[in-house]
Parts: structure tokens; sequence; C-alpha cells
């Protein structure tokens, strides 16, 4: 979905309105019909295929969120899981809260919360790739656009998208001195505040300073008297941006940047016993506001990193571009994971939380360099050409720790792990146009990544087989586990593991212009997502994931129709993922591993509009249809032992390991946070009075049920989910002063959004209503 605004402009000839049915649909419905209205919608410009194009003309499903919509979802603080449903089959969601976001395209996905967990999601903020997940909650503020590519990637950008790309693009700095200073206050005391300034130098040199402080007060009581944490849900977080153009000549550029990010505040929270058994709904009386906590909450986490992207023109018809990045993060999460307050350990026991359980995850040491170096064709005839080659080298360790909650916190447990990835890439892509009607483009990159994974140390946790002192003792401490300890954790007998994988990505697609302003496409293409390695746990060895493949198929209509009053995309799909990569956690044995699917499958399709219905009142709608299916018939998991499988047929008996339990069979199910069906509209009604202007703008996202794990049980099934936002204001000036009265979630509808696979049906809920008000100044 992506708000346009209008401008106004001598009407040009009017198209037949003709092709598409669909298309004619949505537009009839929303009384698109008078031909007389002067203004026209703004041509949206991606940069999909790493150059400037209109988003019609490109061959692949892509959405763009720019300009007010991009301003009004900032508004309230909210962190990037904000965008998630805002275009067709995004889906993004956490279980760290603002720290690590999880994103999904098409239902695709990976719900590992490890810290060296990889994703088929790429974030590309700036032209550099974000790995690891953590890099990937930074803020999205002072953004041209954020850009959404559907599909595998595996060709131009190439690093673990599989199912896509999400793309972030700074605002640069400009030839002219301007900027904004925005500031909102609303509910819980959330203050969020903006600044942007470009400032120039010289004819040649410009900069662009970007600031970001959003901070939150605890609104979520801990009534446990003795917890360590007494309130909850408040944080503290902060960004930079600082870029510098320097353009001596008009082969020469240089766009140097570097960003910083400083975040103090609460890790998710998790609410134990919020579920009723039996079903999906929460309990009698539950109250957002409160929680009984015995154990800590704490998130920090520390951001930095440079790039620089350089332009070098070669000739009449030919360009350099290089991208060189660095990235660094430290990072502290802990929780009380079990989300309650005792256990069966306590006197009296406390038979609602089945065992306690407080642990936390750090990266104290990492580091991301990037280097890509791409020639690029400028030329005016039918053929244009890319190539490149790109390296990736990633270094960094991983502290896990656990704590006895319920005799003083003290740490009974420690493990630190090592993962260096390296991985180049050679890469090619032509475009050709046949005709001035048709034009055919492909592309090939092979790539080699290869991680190393390394145990450096291990510490009993209160359930590691490790012999040691009894949990629960104070002042024994964990015990250092031996080698030959490690050694058994490990099923091959051995604490590294170094998957190497290789692989040809490849890409084709074509359009066919029926006229000046409707496209058809058809696009086929492959990706891939390396190996991934998790270290040996409480209840199980080390595991690892092999790579898996990706190949898709789709086609669509791209038109701007009604004199560009409107446009609509549409498109079909289809795709397979075989050797998909899932993580398999709690059940009996709370395990936590990583698995292969032999395959999975997905279809559906989008549809992506603007509408100017008035010259006073614009829409959009956008809406994602998506068909998951896991395709294992021999592939099961552990459940947990307080859920109802909603299939029992099912619900089978293992066992394989010499322990009989009850496992459950996934062959046919969706993937997990996979909805079905994802659903955004806008719409945004203006009216010139007193020298300026009053407008009111609506935003609505809704998404349909979701499966939090791989087996399927009434009470892990997420509600379906609608949240609206509504802003009023009265901008005057030109344009220059902006102030306004919003809501977030206006109807307050409060779901569990996720779960903790134990016995005690955990959850994590959506965020509550927020109202606020908010001032804007231009210059």
């Amino acid at each position: 979905m992506t708000f346009a605004a209008s401008r106004r402009i001598r009407p040009a000839h009017r198209p037949a309105f003709m092709h598409h049915a669909l298309a004619a649909a949505v537009l009839v419905s929303l009384q698109v019909g008078a031909a007389a209205q002067q203004g026209q919608l703004q041509t949206i410009n991606v940069t999909a295929e790493r150059r400037v194009e209109n988003i019609k003309d490109v061959p692949s499903s892509i959405s763009a969120l720019q300009g007010e919509t991009l301003d009004v979802l900032n508004s309230s603080g909210q962190d990037v899981r904000v965008l998630s449903g805002r275009v067709p089959s995004l889906n993004i969601e956490s279980s760290f809260g603002r720290a690590f976001p999880r994103f999904y395209i098409r239902g695709y996905g990976n719900t590992d919360f490890r810290l060296n967990a990889s994703q088929p999601v790429s974030l590309v903020y700036d032209d550099v790739v974000q790995e690891n997940p953590i890099l990937k909650g930074f803020p999205a503020f002072d953004l041209e656009s954020v850009e959404v590519l559907r599909g595998p990637q595996g060709t131009l950008f190439g690093r673990n998208t599989p199912a896509g790309v999400v793309k972030f693009n700074s605002v640069k700095p400009g030839k002219k001195a301007e900027g904004y200073v925005s500031a909102s206050v609303g509910t819980y005391s959330t203050v969020n505040l903006e600044a942007a300034a470009t400032l120039p130098i010289s004819d040649t040199v410009s900069t662009r300073i970007s600031l970001l402080s959003q901070s939150r007060s605890d609104w979520v009581k801990n009534l446990n008297p003795s917890g360590p944490t007494r309130d909850l849900e408040g944080y503290r977080d902060s960004a930079l941006r600082a870029q510098m153009l320097i353009e001596p000549s008009k082969d020469l550029s240089a766009l140097l940047k570097v960003h910083a990010r400083d975040l103090d505040g609460s890790s998710r929270v998790f609410r134990a016993n919020i579920i009723q058994k039996g079903t999906n709904d929460l309990i009698g009386g539950f109250d957002e506001s409160k929680v009984s906590y015995d154990g800590m909450n704490e998130s920090r986490l520390k951001i930095k990193g440079a790039n620089a992207r350089l332009r070098i023109g070669l000739g009449p018809e030919l360009t350099l571009n290089s991208i060189t990045g660095y990235d660094s993060l430290t990072t502290y999460n802990r929780g009380d994971i079990d989300g309650g307050n005792g256990n069966v350990f306590s006197t009296p026991p406390n038979l609602g939380i089945p065992f306690s359980s407080e642990t936390a995850d750090g990266v104290p040491t990492h580091r991301q360099l990037t280097q890509e170096f791409r020639f690029e064709s400028t030329s005016r005839g039918p053929m244009n050409w890319q190539a490149g080659l790109f390296l990736f080298n990633e270094d960094y360790k991983v502290e896990s720790f656990s704590y006895d909650s319920p005799f003083g916190g003290t740490q009974d447990g420690y493990q630190r792990v090592r993962q260096k990835n390296t991985a180049s890439a050679l890469f090619g892509a032509i475009n050709y146009a046949v005709s001035p009607a048709l034009g055919l483009r492909g592309g090939l990159r092979y790539t080699q990544d290869k991680k190393t994974f390394t145990v450096e140390d291990y510490r009993q946790s209160g359930f590691a087989p490790c012999i040691g002192p009894t949990l629960g003792i104070p002042g024994s401490g964990p015990k250092k586990c031996t080698l030959a300890e490690l050694t058994a954790l490990e099923p091959d007998g051995s604490l590294t593991a170094t998957p190497k994988d290789n692989k040809l990505s490849w890409d084709l697609s074509g359009t066919y212009a029926l006229d000046k302003t409707t496209n058809l496409y058809a696009r086929a293409a492959t990706g891939f997502r390396g190996s991934s390695v998790q270290g040996a746990g409480a209840f199980n060895g080390k595991s690892v994931a092999n790579a898996e493949t990706n190949t898709s198929v789709e086609a669509g209509v791209k038109a701007d129709l009604m004199n560009r009053r409107a446009r609509v995309n549409f498109n079909v799909f289809s795709y397979t993922v075989k050797d998909l990569q899932l993580t398999a956690v709690g059940g009996g044995s709370n395990a936590n591993i990583l698995i292969n699917a032999r395959k999975a499958s997905g279809q559906g399709f989008e549809l992506d509009g603007q509408f100017l219905v008035t010259d006073n009142l614009v829409a959009s709608v956008g809406v994602g249809y998506n068909d998951t299916k896991i395709k294992d018939p021999n592939l099961f998991v552990g459940i947990c032992a307080s859920c109802t499988v909603t299939d029992p047929t099912k619900s089978v008996t293992n066992t394989a390991t010499g322990q009989v339990s009850t496992v459950a069979l996934i062959d046919g199910n969706a993937l997990p946070q996979a909805p079905r069906i994802t659903t955004s509209f806008t719409l945004k009604y203006s009216q010139p009075m007193a020298g300026g202007e009053a407008y009111v703008f609506t935003d609505w996202v809704y998404r349909s049920k979701v499966n939090f794990f791989l087996y399927e049980s009434v009470e892990f099934t997420g509600k379906a989910l609608l949240e609206g936002g509504l802003r009023v204001g009265y901008t005057w000036g030109n344009g220059r002063y902006d102030a306004a009265v919003f809501a977030r979630n206006i109807t307050n509808q409060i779901r569990a959004v996720g779960g903790i696979d134990f016995n005690n049906l955990t959850g994590f809920i959506n965020e509550p209503r927020t109202l606020g008000v908010q001032a804007r100044l231009s210059f």
C-alpha cells in the first residue's frame, strides 16, 4: 500500500478504460469515475533493480511506502514492526520487543529467535545488507521510501533473499538548505522527537544530519513484591545518521554515511497463563498493565556503522559503483521467559508455572564488513547490463545465560559461541528491449557461503546434562563442563560446524506494454539461504540445517488508469522451497533445534492500488493472499503438554529416542506466522480553510489468524488482528507548519501475537491504544 499525494496539472489525453476487470471493479467501488477531475497521482520511482525506474516498468511485485504515510506511522514512537501489513503479504513480529524484528514475505520467513539466526527476507539499508537480526531493527526515520520486493531477489541483491527484500532508502543531502523538526507526545508519557537538516557546504559538498529520540515510561506493573524488576515496557531509543555528499563533477560522486543507535528498555514481556485452555481467547479479566514476575527484565543495545557509496563514470556509457559497509553491535536481553512468579520448587508449589525459566542472550562483540563493486552500462541503445562482485565477512560471539529466579536470580548457566561467516558472489544482469513494447531481463549470480561455528565455553545450566551443583543451592555457581561433557552434548562428537554452500541463482522476466498506461509482466526466479547452525542446548545437541532454495514464478499487470487518477498493480504467484529451514521449539523435551522440511509451497496474489477519488480525497488499498503448506509426511515436532492439537490425527507417539513422547506431524500445516490474508487501507480527506488546510487521515491494517509454531494447536493459533489509526490536523504556511492529534490502535484490540512453547500457555500481546498530539515544522 502506498499513499501518494496529488498535484494539479493540465489533464493529458485519457486512455480508454479497458483491459482489467478487477481494476475496474475496485475503481467503481471507490467511485473513481469523474473524468473531469484535474489532479493526478505522482509517479513512484523505485530502485528495485539497482537503477531508478518507474515502479510500473519493473517486472516484479513491488510496493513502496513514501511521504506522509511514513510520517504518520512514526508519530507514536513505534519501531519497524509498525510496517507490518502496510503493504500486501508483509508480516513483521518479534519475541525480543524493539531489538530483533523477524520479517516474512508471502508467509515465508524464519521464527528462529537465536542471535545467530539467518532470515530469508533480507533488509537492505541504504544499499548495505543488514544480516544479523539485531541490525534489522534499526529505526526507520527520515526515509525517502521503504520498498518491499517480493519473491526471490537472488541476482542483484543475493544475500539471503529467497523470500524477498525490504529496502530502506534514507533522504539524501541535496543542493538546498532544508529540513524539519517533529515532536509528538502521547499515552504512557510517550515522546517521539525527530529532526533532520540538509546543510550545503559548497557547490559540490552537502551534508544531512538526521536525529531520532523515542521514549516511553514503564506502564506494566509487576505485582510480585519481591520481583527484581518492578515496572516494565518502558524504553529510551535514540538514533543518529550523518551523511555527506561530494560531487566534484558529473562523473564522480561519493556519499559517505555514519549511523548509530542506543536502546535501553524492556525486553519482550511474556505473560504466563493468559490463554484459556481449549480456546485461543485471552483469560477472563486479563489486564495488559499487570504481570507477576520473579525474574529480571532488561534490554540494552548499541549499534554503530558507516558506509561509503562511490559512483565513478568510466566513459560515456559505463559507470562503476563501489559500496563499502561496516556495521557493529553489542546487545544484552534478559527476560522472565516463563512469564510468571514461582515454580514447582517453591513452597508451597505454584502449580500454575510448571517450571521456572529466566534467561538472557547477548552479543559482546560483532563486526560485519561488506564490499560491492558493480559495473553498470548507461547506453541509450536497446541493451543495458550490470555486473559485479560482492564480498561479505562477519565475525561475532553470542553469549547465553540462565538464572534461578526462585532462589535469588543467581546465574546458573553460561554458553559462549563464535560464528564466522564469509561469502563471495559474482553476478550479472541484462536488460534488452526487443521492441518498443517488449522488454526482457535476465540475471545470474554464483555465490559461495561458508560458516564456522565454535562452542568456546559451556557451563552448567539448571537443566543441562553436565554433572555439577544442584539447582537452587545458593552460592554453588555454575560448573564449567569438561571437554568430555561438552562432546557428549554433540550428536556427532564435534564442537565445531563448518557448513559450506555453493549456489547458482537466476531470474528471467519480461514486460509487455499494452499501451502507454498498462504493462503486463511475468517473472521466474530462484534464491537460496545458506546453512544455519545452532549450538548445544539444555536438552539437545548441536544442530545444522542444510541450505534451502526457492523457485518462484509470478505474473501480473501494472496500470495507470483514469488519466493517472488511479494506479493498480495485481499479480499472482507460486513458489516452492526445497529443504526449508525450520526451528522446532518446546514440546515435552523443551527442545530448540534446527530441522529441514523436504519442501514447502506457497501461492496467492497481491493487489496494490492508489486512487484519487476527488481532488480532496485520496485512498489506497493493499490485499495479499498467501496459501502456504509444509510438505513432509515424515516430519514431526514436540508439542506443548497443555495444548489442544487442532487435528488429533496428527498427534502421534514417538519411540525413536527410546523415550515415549507425544509429538505432532506437521505435513500440510501452514508456515508459522504466515497469515493467509493481509489487508491495508488508507484514506485522506483535506479541505482548504483559513489560509491553510484541514485534513483527516485514517489507516487500517488487517491480518488473518496465524500459527505461532510448526504444529497447529487451538491455544497457539493467533486470532485475526485489526488495527486502525486516525490523524486529524491542520497545515498552513504553504505546508511549513503542521499540528495534529492522533490515535494508534484506536479500537484497542488486544491479541496474543506470539507464544512461548512451555506448559503454561505463555503469550505476548500487540501494542495497546495510544493517543497523542504532534507538531511539525519544515524549513
